[in-house]
């Protein structure tokens, strides 16, 4: 699938991992590259949100039409999906998610 960022910062951190870890910690900034990672390769959502230790999952009330999935404990990868004319995954943020 391809991957498209909704903030310059967002794919800085991707594209340089120093950024990553800056903006959002060791850990999180490394999960955070290896989750796009993953994205990329995913064939689509459905693959995606399969994938074991991932607990990936769709978001409800404001956040309708988003997905989540896991980065560390409470540190989620908020997205989005356009489908049309091609797959297309938005990164929307990285945030704190406690509706697990």
């Amino acid at each position: 699938m391809e991957v498209r960022f909704r903030t310059g910062r967002l794919e800085r951190a991707y594209r340089h991992g120093a950024s990553a870890i800056r903006a959002f910690g060791d850990e999180v900034g490394r999960r955070y590259i290896q989750r796009i990672n993953l994205m990329k390769a995913a064939r689509d959502v459905d693959e995606l949100l399969r994938l074991p230790g991932l607990r990936g999952h769709p978001l409800k009330g404001d956040r309708m039409g988003q997905y989540a999935i896991r980065l560390t404990g409470f540190m989620r990868l908020i997205f989005t999906v356009e489908t049309k004319p091609q797959r297309i995954i938005w990164i929307e943020q990285v945030s704190k998610h406690y509706d697990d």
